[in-house]
């Protein structure tokens, strides 16, 4: 079956430039993105990479932690970062999967069971469908699942934006309307009664309509 928002995050134990995880393990109670890349030393990568690197401590400050995979061995990582940090400033500085077997990509839905082979002889025109970004919650069950074309790099803000509405549905039972950004009001969740909303939120609230309920964003 596909996964979807809900789904647990597939466990694996592959090779990373820090060593061997066991994904399960290496999450702990954390939250996580895992972003994949068709192959080494494609452009459009490159730059992703890079800006995910600079922004690493926004990640951190969040409780999220950050893994990449490519379809590429690790040992072809060393230079790939290398190139990285040249051109983009900053360098990887979270682990990236070597995916040579193609079992997380399999797992993840992200190539069919059936791709075999030297992971170096493949395009990444082969590969154009291992262009996803995962979100994972604590609980291991996926939050967030996007998917990219190769042609069209990824915007990571965004991701922080999704990362910062999903943690304050978490701990305060709240949604966020289009266009939210962090510090705009926020919706009371349906599955909150009103007698709970009035403890939550002792200021009340705006009621525009029967079923919405505007609160300023708790902080």
């Amino acid at each position: 079956m596909a996964l979807t928002i809900g789904s647990e995050a597939p466990d694996f134990q592959a090779e990373t430039t820090e060593g061997t995880i066991s994904f399960h393990d290496w999450l702990g109670d954390s939250w996580a993105v895992l972003f994949s890349h068709p192959r080494n030393f494609t452009p459009v990568c490159t730059t992703e990479l890079g800006y995910m690197a600079s922004i690493k401590d926004e990640f951190d400050r969040r409780g999220v932690k950050i893994i990449g995979l490519s379809v590429d061995p690790v040992d072809n990582h060393e230079e790939w970062s290398k190139q990285i940090g040249d051109t983009q400033g900053t360098a990887p500085n979270y682990p990236l999967i070597g995916d040579s077997d193609f079992n997380v990509a399999k797992l993840y839905g992200m190539l069919p069971a059936d791709v075999e082979g030297d992971p170096t002889k493949r395009t990444p025109a082969d590969n154009q469908t291992v262009r996803n970004v995962f979100v994972i919650g604590p609980d291991k069950k996926i939050k967030l699942l996007l998917v990219y074309p190769m042609t069209t790099g990824r915007n990571f803000d965004e991701v922080l934006r999704v990362i910062d509405s999903l943690q304050l549905g978490v701990n305060h039972k709240v949604a966020t309307p289009a266009q939210w950004k962090n510090g705009d009001d926020v919706i009371i969740l349906g599955s909150v009664s009103d007698e709970d909303a009035k403890e939550k939120f002792p200021g009340g609230w705006e009621q525009p309509l029967p079923y919405m309920r505007i609160v300023p964003q708790p902080s």
